[in-house]
């Protein structure tokens, strides 16, 4: 009962924050972080009403499942953008872009941070410097997304975007699989490379033929259904499928077989996408369906966030640091390397805005990390929740602000009423005014 309760709270809060959100022209998404705060164990919950809120960090981590999920359709929405007959206009550019800026930031965090190490060696060690640059390069699909969908942006920018935002991901799995091996390597002093370069690139070649497998099944089993809505429920269905089958984990002798959800998903609505004739539509059935669990989503993400972490002040000088050189490193690299394959000049200036918010993918990253020890894990997973609880609040507004600048966005034309209104408003002031006679 208390996890129903807390579920319609949430979404109640979250469904209120978003509007004086529109009032301030600031991003909904914004809006269900800040309620995620509110209603979480640091506000509201501080109250110890069950059902009231989320008392404690467990019960936030009660809807991991939502969460889970909730990434799954966020990643299947994504891999709608790769459709070959856009990939054909921005498919080469994306990619050169996607690797580069992923690389670039990885590399000047890397740099900045094991210089800081030096000035501080009893607090930032090595195996943490490299572990937050490979975290540095990841970017939250799930918040550029909806910024995206909230003020419908279309335009060469988002035509860019989205499919970077993947690639990216992609990219930061890899780096971070083998910066955390070599993490690893600096704590034991024996060099594995089967975990620093076969089980990361195992991880992304099997999630890729995963999602391709399914996205296949998926295009063949829907010619058996004719109604619209029935479609759209095979859509659901092949999405919990294929986020469950991705959490499969297990070893075959010091092969670790895993899979990437993201990717997965990415890959299933990728074939799926490019192989069904009717995709499109049932797209956008599938997202009109979803608005509830992504705001669930955010709301919880909002609640998950440990604002305790300012009370650990090494946290929050490297996590600033992190957070600056880790904006320069995505704005150059996009910058750069958007100038290098001939970008127009609103995509080489405002692309890397774009990239800087940070969530789901970072976090289950500096988890992982955890393998480095209580310490030097615990101090990755601080650095990474004080980046995130930043990032979060802030970026969305950048985002929308590239957005605009890009042209992507633009402002709704004013209602017919609201036309004539100025209009006699107008013509009134006219009628009264001296000078104008």
């Amino acid at each position: 009962m208390e996890v129903i309760l807390s579920i319609g709270v949430a979404l109640l809060v979250g469904l209120l924050m978003s509007r004086p959100m529109k009032r301030l022209q600031l991003p909904a998404v914004t809006g269900y972080l800040i309620a995620g705060v509110l209603i979480g164990p640091f506000c509201l919950g501080q109250l110890n009403i069950p059902g009231l809120g989320f008392t404690t960090f467990e019960a936030v981590e009660s809807l991991d499942l939502i969460q889970n999920i909730a990434l799954g359709f966020i990643a299947f929405s994504i891999g709608n953008e790769f459709r070959l007959s856009s990939l054909k206009k921005t498919g080469k550019q994306a990619t050169i872009i996607g690797i580069a800026q992923a690389l670039i930031t990885a590399l000047l965090v890397d740099a900045v941070l094991i210089g800081l190490h030096f000035l501080m060696p009893n607090v930032l060690t090595l195996p943490v410097a490299i572990t937050l640059g490979a975290i540095a390069t990841a970017t939250a699909p799930a918040t550029t997304l909806m910024v995206v969908r909230q003020y419908k942006a279309k335009g060469e920018l988002t035509d860019f975007l989205l499919p970077i935002v993947a690639l990216d991901d992609a990219v930061g799995l890899i780096v971070f699989a083998v910066s955390l091996g070599i993490a690893r390597t600096l704590q034991s002093g024996t060099i594995d490379l089967i975990n620093i370069l076969v089980n990361p690139l195992l991880e992304i070649v099997l999630s890729l033929i995963l999602g391709a497998v399914l996205g296949i099944v998926l295009t063949w089993v829907e010619r058996f259904f004719n109604s619209g809505s029935k479609r759209q429920s095979l859509c659901v269905c092949f999405v919990f499928l294929t986020a469950g089958l991705s959490m499969l984990d297990f070893h075959i002798g010091s092969l670790h077989i895993s899979f990437s959800a993201l990717l997965v998903c990415m890959m299933l609505g990728s074939v799926f996408c490019n192989l069904c004739d009717f995709s499109e539509e049932l797209m956008e059935r599938t997202d009109k369906w979803t608005a509830p669990l992504f705001i669930l989503f955010f709301v919880a993400s909002g609640a998950s966030l440990h604002l305790d972490v300012f009370a650990n002040k090494f946290a929050v000088i490297i996590g600033t640091t992190f957070i600056i050189v880790r904006a320069i490193g995505k704005y150059l690299g996009s910058y750069w390397s958007a100038k290098a394959v001939h970008c127009s000049d609103k995509v080489v200036k405002n692309l890397g805005l774009t990239l800087l918010p940070q969530a789901g993918v970072a976090l289950g990253m500096s988890l992982n990390a955890m393998v480095l020890g209580d310490v030097e894990g615990g101090l990755v997973r601080n650095i990474v929740l004080f980046a995130v609880l930043i990032y979060e609040l802030v970026c969305p507004v950048i985002a929308k602000i590239a957005l605009t600048n890009a042209g992507d966005i633009v402002a709704p034309a004013p209602k017919p009423h609201v036309v004539r209104s100025r209009i006699l408003q107008s013509s009134k002031k006219k009628a009264v005014d001296p000078i104008a006679e």
